[in-house]
């Protein structure tokens, strides 16, 4: 017997149940999107001998309407109910910052009772590491700006109780967004409980810094989740150009990571992943370097 021919307690088909069914019977939630678009960039530097350092940069939008007027938020919008959440992410990135055709890959879901004060609100957010030097940005009625800003997020504070099985550790970090006169500073705590057998961590914000709802942790965990698959995957390379050097390699890893790492052992890790070539490239204040490529059948 096919599942339309299978009937329920009330005695109905399938189909007569659902043209019966009543979508109001449930509350209905908002659903969105965010964008996380994360890049690398040079940093020039005033001495010529020196090799330019690197820059993580995250991309956002200077809101135009309530809630959160003139703060700076994620690119998002809200999901139509004729479209997926892939393509409304697609839409409302190209309709708010003008930037289509990059590879998004979907991050987190969101769903505090509280986290958008219009309304209660689910959001799905995407994160993207690309290269911005083939981006052109441009706010659209959406937004009053939209801009690149450096990012740094670290740990600055950590405190550990126990009370007999239950311990804590509460860890407060920093997230910053810097881009020009504009600076942006939230305060997030990072708190994991456990009895002895099992725990949890729970990240709430203790001063949003200027940034738009609940995106400043939205921001962190993305960043987190950025580092831990630059250790086992290789999208770092998606931000490097057709031939690079070792040296450039090695710092797009580095500001990413936020660490210094030891040369022999970087190398030693890449090394399959990489392809030497008969290029060099000159500098002046330095020797020509060797050139390397991404090696494709890795």
């Amino acid at each position: 017997m096919s599942h339309e021919q299978l009937r329920n307690r009330m005695g109905l088909t399938e189909e007569e149940y659902l043209a019966r069914y009543d979508p109001g019977k449930y509350e209905r939630p908002s659903v969105t999107v965010d964008m996380l678009i994360f890049t690398v960039t040079d940093v020039e530097s005033d001495n010529y001998r020196k090799l330019p350092g690197k820059a993580l940069k995250l991309l956002m939008i200077k809101r135009a309407d309530h809630p959160f007027i003139g703060q700076w938020a994620l690119p998002g919008g809200f999901v139509k109910m004729n479209e997926s959440l892939e393509e409304a992410a697609y839409r409302e990135l190209k309709e708010e910052t003008g930037i289509e055709n990059v590879y998004l890959e979907q991050l987190y879901t969101w769903g505090d009772p509280n986290r958008d004060p219009r309304t209660r609100v689910i959001s799905t957010s995407y994160l993207s590491l690309t290269d911005s030097s083939n981006l052109k940005i441009r706010a659209s009625d959406d937004a009053d700006d939209a801009r690149w800003f450096t990012v740094t997020y670290r740990v600055f504070k950590e405190e550990r109780t126990m009370e007999g099985d239950d311990r804590t550790l509460e860890r407060f970090s920093r997230l910053t967004l810097r881009d020009g006169d504009i600076t942006l500073s939230a305060v997030l705590r990072h708190t994991f409980r456990t009895d002895g057998r099992l725990g949890r961590w729970e990240t709430g914000i203790e001063d949003s810094g200027g940034i738009a709802f609940d995106h400043a942790r939205i921001i962190a965990y993305g960043i987190e989740r950025l580092r831990n698959k630059v250790e086992y995957t290789d999208i770092a390379f998606s931000l490097m150009p057709r031939y690079f050097t070792l040296t450039e390699l090695q710092q797009v890893y580095e500001v990413i990571l936020d660490r210094e790492l030891i040369k022999a052992n970087f190398r030693r890790k890449i090394a399959d992943r990489v392809q030497e070539t008969n290029r060099y490239r000159k500098s002046a204040g330095h020797r020509p370097s060797k050139l390397y490529t991404y090696r494709q059948e890795f």
